[in-house]
């Protein structure tokens, strides 16, 4: 049906597309003169040819001459053209009969008329009937005219008449067809003339050009073909419409114009009923009428067709916009019904159950306007069916399609809730009998010993067990057959071994009812020993494992003593509450408080972070919203989200399948920990490790210590924030945002949902201090408190992140300078030692504010400065200043006294920086941590310089005979050296590790120290003094003596220049001269060649001069730094345990 009614469709546009063609040629076609006024306008105007309108006595048109004594100045292509324009103008009947030409000569001459008569038999273009000709007026000229013409008139091969007066004229033409010049009665002007024949032409002009624009355009729309999406079939009908509206406002300007025409030429017949027009003028007058009809038939041909092409392009928008809504809908119902089958219909508890009936309800609201949307859709297609749409056969197959989805999904729903809630039923009832249960067995467990020894006593156990049992039936379950019928729909394995264990449990409750009744009762009948209650063992739960040994064995043996205090208890016959105090239960109380809001806010905060990520992030790459998403929002989906996702798959709950598996195993008390360490490899989330801890509050420091390594990826989160702030500032008014919150039913917009991340990781510290608070004296009191001190460190990691990325100015890669330790703001001066002298940068009479960033390798000075802005956009800025490696820098801990300040210098005190701080505990926590990173530093070089010593040195037969110290303190003063290495690691921490750093030196200046030097330094004790004098001239001197030797090459080198020297680690060298920079200029005793090598590079194996001590390197000896003021008391190592 819809094939005929398309064909239908398209018969009738191309039948009516036919008929406005052949209306458009018809125009066309009669509108196509060879010349029109306009084009010689200058030529009319010159008046020696004119068309008053008269005809001959038999219909001929005339054409007039009049008297024009330059006619035989004017050029004969003028000439040619006047004459055939007024030849074209009469109508092609009139034509035929041939024209009258009136040539009037009375005040010429006889050549003038001769020469006129000629270039007319030569260039009159048309059918040439009669040539009147009023011959010259003067005697001599008309007998010379009347001789001569007898003798010429063959040599016009035309019919002429010499005329002699208008009289004679009369008797060829009446009167009436003439102009008042040649005696007629004519009113002729012949500016009005071209006036009107400007005006004719010009009509007809616009009307040719109407029709050759209208037979364009219809042909566009006749061969259009349509669009297959909604917008472009949207911007084609625009288009065509513009058009359309363009070519109708063309008919009317032109239909008005030639109505205006029409009343122009009636003009005469208005003022002058009896006025009589001439033929020309009816003849114009017939050509108006008749050009204003056919514009009316091609309007109407172009109304009929325009309105079926219209409706073919209205009903394809239709169509596409309702295919395209086909597949949203669609897309979405697939989508919900997915989700739908992705629900279970059974559960492992009653609060599972809840749960899924909550999700589910959720997803039916959702899914009931879902529903709503596709079954309006729906009827809409019936609509344009109804209509007589040319689709019909595409759209109604869709509407079934979407109304048996509908169908189907709602089928889902009620059955999925009918399940639900079937389960929910089973859930409750298994949960009421075990309830049931576990009452009665701590009625049994709680009845005091005492009470039963008396006869009065027993009775009354007895009828308090009585009573209990007459509760059985209301509680518990009746028969196991009859609960698996009701419930078959919903059973599987796992609620069958529910069942099984509830029967179970009821079975052996009773059993011990029956026996404390059987003892009741004895007691009751006759005094005996009593019989002591017995409390039922409770469970005892413990928290998921941590891959760490230490902490597995931690909370292992934690586990054991849990327990054994429970057996000890079931022993005495006491449970765990009648054992508490009042004020331990109170503090238990607030315990599980806290952690129940834990727990809580856990659970709200992982809904949050979901519905965020579906909500919002997922819908950006949904194309059916692309349309919404602002330009500087594409492809930035990481930046406005940071690293949520991974924060979510942190904290998300576990599946419904391993609940099943745990539920399944929950009573499996025996292997609990065994199951716990398996179930956390099957599924680690924190949400479910912290929900372990539900019934021990006091033990999930275990949970945050556990997962500490994890909580840092708020880290990334943090950091990523601001960048994140300002794009949403940027786009936070677009409707994608809008239309997604709308969607989510939020009362907030985005924004909200994003800080919630660095809320979340601020709650847990004050959590944990919640419990820290009540859980004193606990077992798990230690872990709390480095629980809690871990987030602050996390905390206080992400603020000091946060100024780190505003640091500007810094060319190199901040993540290579190691991991941020502390950053503050501190007031900083500076010295500099030129020669040995120091000199104090005076030019400041107040010191330098900078904001220093303490890095594992790195020491970065910044000045700070404020923004202007909101939220982060007002955060400071930090300008780079200066840098200083912590593998060359010493601290002296103590400053001209003040306790405030401390220094920070670099080669041998070469630069000093002494840096005060606001507080004096803000100075030592620097302190102490600059010193921490220092010793490690240290510690790790010794550790390679000792390993690369004993890779690279090859002891010879010489090294082996004699005993050559690689120190010099070694061979001076073994006392001294045995004393010293006695000393603190701490108080050699900047000699030390500046002789391990190598900072380059230039020349010998450092190179070996005497024995007094060293005796010397023995006296100084800490860091730094800050204040001893430098070295001596004297000392600067015994530096500079050369030790002249062999020495092994310890790393290989290349040559990077033309005197340089290739060498490869173990070669021997022999020392020539010292040069500038601790280069030396030496020989290979392998290769024979010389050249310049890195004084660093060279272990000392052989020296010729004994009483010259040196060490192996220029840049990085001990002594070195020992010889400055500034260096340690501890410095004695050899250079073998120093130098790398």
């Amino acid at each position: 049906m819809a094939l005929n009614r398309m064909s239908q469709l398209c018969h009738d546009i191309t039948r009516l597309w036919l008929q406005l063609k052949m209306r458009t040629d018809d125009i066309l076609q009669k509108e196509d003169g060879p010349l029109c006024a306009a084009e010689i306008g200058s030529e009319l105007q010159k008046q020696f040819a004119i068309l008053p309108g008269g005809r001959g006595m038999n219909g001929s048109p005339i054409i007039v001459l009049p008297e024009f004594p330059a006619f035989g100045e004017v050029g004969e292509e003028e000439v040619q053209n006047v004459l055939r324009y007024l030849t074209s103008i009469p109508s092609a009947t009139a034509s035929g009969l041939g024209f009258i030409l009136i040539v009037d000569r009375r005040l010429d001459r006889w050549a003038a008329v001769r020469a006129t008569l000629l270039r007319i038999a030569g260039l009159f273009p048309g059918n040439l009937h009669l040539v009147l000709v009023l011959r010259p007026a003067t005697l001599f000229q008309r007998a010379l005219s009347d001789f001569l013409f007898k003798f010429n008139k063959d040599e016009f091969k035309m019919k002429v008449v010499m005329l002699s007066s208008v009289t004679e004229l009369h008797a060829y033409i009446d009167p009436g067809q003439l102009t008042t010049d040649l005696g007629g009665t004519q009113d002729y002007h012949h500016e009005s003339w071209i006036s009107h024949r400007t005006a004719i032409e010009a009509f007809a002009l616009m009307v040719k050009t109407t029709a050759q624009t209208l037979q364009a355009f219809g042909t566009e729309l006749a061969e259009t073909e349509l669009p297959n999406d909604d917008e472009a079939t949207t911007n084609l009908l625009h288009t065509h419409t513009q058009k359309k509206d363009k070519m109708t406002e063309d008919l009317q300007v032109a239909l008005s114009q030639g109505k205006q025409l029409l009343a122009y030429i009636n003009e005469p017949l208005d003022t002058d009923p009896e006025y009589s027009m001439t033929q020309d003028e009816m003849e114009n007058l017939a050509t108006i009428q008749r050009l204003l009809g056919q514009l009316d038939e091609t309007e109407a041909a172009f109304d009929d067709f325009w309105e079926r092409h219209s409706t073919k392009l209205e009903q394809c928008l239709q169509l596409r916009h309702f295919e395209k809504h086909f597949r949203e809908v669609r897309g979405q119902l697939d989508t919900t019904l997915e989700r739908l089958s992705g629900f279970s219909e059974v559960s492992i508890s009653p609060a599972h159950a809840e749960y899924i009936l909550r999700e589910l309800s959720s997803h039916e609201g959702k899914a009931c306007d879902l529903l709503d949307l596709a079954l309006s859709l729906a009827s809409e297609g019936d609509r344009l069916i109804e209509n007589c749409h040319y689709a019909e056969d595409s759209i109604r197959p869709k509407c079934g399609e979407l109304r048996g989805v509908c169908e189907e999904i709602s089928s889902t729903l009620r059955s999925k809730k009918s399940l639900l809630l079937r389960a929910l039923e089973l859930h409750q009832a298994l949960e009421k009998a075990s309830r049931w249960c576990e009452d009665g067995i701590f009625l049994v467990a709680n009845q005091p010993v005492d009470r039963c020894q008396s006869q009065d006593g027993a009775e009354a156990a007895l009828q308090e067990l009585e009573r209990y049992l007459d509760t059985a039936s209301l509680h518990t379950l009746s028969d196991r057959s009859t609960i698996c019928c009701q419930f078959e729909a919903v059973l599987n394995p796992q609620l069958l071994d529910q069942i099984d264990k509830v029967f179970q449990k009821q079975t052996s409750v009773r059993e011990t009812f029956e026996k404390r009744r059987v003892s009741l009762k004895k007691l009751a009948a006759k005094q005996t020993r009593p019989v002591q209650p017995v409390a039922p063992r409770p469970e005892v739960k413990s928290p998921l494992s941590s891959p760490s040994q230490e902490r597995k064995e931690r909370r292992h043996s934690a586990d054991s003593l849990l327990c054994r205090k429970v057996e000890s208890q079931l022993a005495n016959g006491n449970t765990r509450h009648a054992s508490l105090s009042e004020e331990e239960e109170n503090l238990a109380v607030l315990r599980r408080h806290v952690m129940n809001e834990l727990l809580e806010t856990e659970r709200a905060y992982v809904e949050e972070l979901l519905c965020v990520l579906e909500g919002y992030a997922a819908e950006m790459d949904n194309p059916a919203m692309a349309h919404l998403i602002p330009i500087t929002l594409h492809s930035k989906k990481d930046i406005l989200f940071g690293n949520m996702p991974e924060i979510y798959q942190f904290h998300k709950r576990y599946s419904a399948s391993c609940r099943s598996f745990f539920f399944f195993f929950h009573f499996w008390f025996v292997f609990r920990h065994f199951f716990v360490v398996f179930l956390s490899f099957l599924s680690r989330t924190f949400l479910k490790d912290l929900e372990a801890f539900t019934d021990c509050p006091e033990l999930v420091g275990r949970c945050f210590l556990e997962r500490m390594k994890d909580l840092q990826i708020y880290e990334a989160y943090c950091q990523n924030k601001p960048r994140s702030e300002i794009l949403w500032r940027q786009c936070s008014d677009c409707a994608f945002f809008q239309e997604c919150q709308k969607k989510l039913e939020h009362k907030l917009g985005l924004d909200s949902y994003l800080l919630k991340p660095v809320q979340r990781i601020t709650k847990y510290q004050l959590l944990l201090k919640e419990l820290l608070k009540y859980s004193k004296g606990c077992d798990g009191c230690e872990d709390l408190q480095e629980a809690l001190s871990s987030i602050l460190g996390i905390l206080k990691a992400v603020n000091d992140s946060m100024h780190l990325i505003a640091i500007t100015g810094y060319e190199g890669n901040l993540s290579e300078l190691g991991r941020l330790l502390m950053q503050g703001s501190f007031s900083v001066w500076t010295e500099h030692k030129k020669g040995h002298a120091k000199v104090k940068d005076l030019a400041r009479f107040k010191p330098m504010q900078r904001h220093l960033f303490l890095h594992e390798k790195a020491l970065l000075f910044c000045k700070r400065r404020e923004e202007n802005g909101e939220g982060y956009e007002k955060a400071p800025s930090y300008s780079f200043k200066h840098s200083l490696s912590m593998s060359a820098v010493g601290i002296t801990e103590n400053a001209k006294g003040d306790n405030k300040k401390f220094e920070i210098w670099c080669n041998s005190r070469e630069e000093v920086f002494i840096v005060q701080a606001p507080t004096p505990e803000i100075k030592t926590l620097w302190v102490n941590e600059i010193r921490k990173v220092l010793t490690q530093q240290l510690k790790a070089c010794r550790d390679a310089s000792q390993q690369k010593s004993f890779d690279s040195v090859s002891p010879s037969p010489t090294s082996n005979n004699t005993s050559i110290p690689l120190s010099p303190f070694r061979s001076s003063n073994q006392k001294n050296q045995k004393k010293q290495e006695e000393r603190k690691a701490e108080s050699s921490l900047a000699s030390d590790f500046n002789s391990c750093s190598s900072p380059k030196h230039k020349g010998w200046s450092k190179a070996s120290l005497s024995v007094d030097s060293v005796d010397a330094s023995e006296e100084n004790d800490g860091y730094s003094s800050g204040e001893d004098p430098m070295n001596s001239d004297t000392e600067d001197e015994v530096a500079r003596k050369l030790a002249p030797g062999k020495y092994t090459v310890v790393a290989d080198c290349e040559k990077a220049g033309p005197q340089e020297l290739s060498v490869k680690s173990g070669d021997v060298v022999q020392l020539i001269r010292e040069g500038e920079e601790g280069q030396w200029f030496v020989k290979n005793l392998r290769s024979s060649n010389e050249g310049w090598v890195a004084a660093a590079n060279l272990l000392s194996l052989i020296s010729e001069s004994k009483s010259s001590q040196s060490l192996s390197s220029s840049d990085g000896s001990v002594s070195g730094n020992l010889s400055t003021s500034s260096s340690c008391s501890e410095t004695y190592t050899s250079f073998s345990d120093i130098k790398p």
